[in-house]
């Protein structure tokens, strides 16, 4: 009867072991919704803090002096398996700016947009974005600079409704 009781201990705590050493290991991951919105904010808050000269397309330098407001979105992240932000390495995404300056609506205002890379293991993170040269078309310099699954996506999809509206929203703040 001892026995059998020392082998129910010994069970509970082998099992309660385990559940300890899963937590440990998996519990310091990040849930994927979690780590969307930590790498999208993350991206937002990168292009803000730069100069809009690292984020311009096409030689369409931002000249003037003002607040940059953007909307991102993510279309994903190298290793693809990662489970919290300081494991990536590369985030793939597409920007809209806007530079805010006083009383200047957003109808005029300088934009910068297009597919853009976070590179995540410089400090702050390096900022790439896809444009044409005199020899390559815009499309076949997003697919050699994307990786296919990224580069299906960005050809065909911006801004979600409700990130194009705040946006907007952030913008108007920031300029009136």
């Amino acid at each position: 009867m001892i026995a059998r009781r020392h082998g129910w201990v010994a069970l509970v705590l082998a099992l309660s072991a385990g559940a300890v050493a899963l937590l440990n290991t998996h519990g310091t991951g990040t849930t994927p919704a979690a780590l969307d919105q930590q790498l999208t904010a993350e991206m937002r808050t990168t292009l803000e803090r730069s100069d809009p000269e690292q984020h311009q397309h096409a030689g369409h330098g931002a000249q003037q002096a003002g607040e940059v407001i953007c909307g991102v979105r993510v279309y994903g992240h190298e290793p693809s398996g990662a489970g919290a932000l300081p494991e990536v390495r590369t985030v793939y995404g597409f920007h809209l700016c806007g530079v805010a300056e006083p009383g200047r609506p957003w109808d005029v205002a300088v934009k910068l947009a297009g597919p853009v890379i976070l590179d995540m293991t410089t400090d702050p993170p390096g900022i790439q974005v896809v444009e044409a040269t005199a020899d390559v078309k815009f499309i076949d310099r997003l697919h050699e600079m994307f990786p296919p699954e990224y580069a299906e996506v960005a050809s065909r999809e911006a801004l979600s409704e409700a990130e194009a509206a705040e946006l907007r929203r952030r913008y108007d703040e920031a300029a009136f």
